[in-house]
């Protein structure tokens, strides 16, 4: 037998092998399509329970940054007024002009953390209003301080926030 028709004859006999089904009770490696589909319905399950509590945290967390920054702007128009005759007129006032200013320039902008800011005053008053740029997605209250220092709120997108809406617990 010659050498070409011996090695034609080992590979059927090696085709032939590996044609054949697997044997009973041989188990096959990987994953079959219903294990798949449920690790992936247990990580969906996982996602709708922790996306809207991380939205409502973070929501939380704008909120507490929206009080904060209302707490620095009513500490420095009252710095400002120590200084001169009346409040200052706006944001602008507190940063612009001045060797040592009272807020960053990032504040005086007007925009932080989803909220917008406004600073109006007088020789005898001033008022400071945090309302969110978007309602129910950077922030669900509108804040407001006056000179007395009480920060008040409303949960209502159509009223402003003023010196008779509630106080903050």
């Amino acid at each position: 037998m010659s050498f070409f028709k011996e090695k034609k004859k080992n590979m059927r006999l090696n085709d032939k092998r590996y044609l054949r089904p697997p044997k009973v009770g041989l188990s096959l490696t990987g994953f079959t399509l219903v294990e798949i589909m449920i690790v992936i319905m247990v990580i969906v399950l996982i996602a709708a329970i922790a996306i809207p509590n991380l939205l409502r945290h973070r929501l939380r967390a704008n909120e507490g940054a929206a009080i904060t920054s209302l707490r620095t702007l009513s500490a420095a128009a009252q710095s400002y007024r120590a200084v001169n005759p009346a409040y200052p007129n706006d944001l602008n006032s507190l940063w612009s002009g001045l060797s040592v200013p009272y807020i960053d320039e990032v504040m005086a902008g007007g925009n932080r953390q989803g909220y917008d800011f406004s600073l109006a005053g007088n020789t005898g008053n001033f008022t400071a209003t945090a309302i969110p740029q978007s309602w129910f997605v950077s922030g669900t209250r509108a804040f407001f301080v006056d000179s007395s220092g009480i920060i008040r709120y409303t949960t209502d997108s159509s009223t402003p926030p003023a010196s008779s809406s509630p106080e903050l617990p």
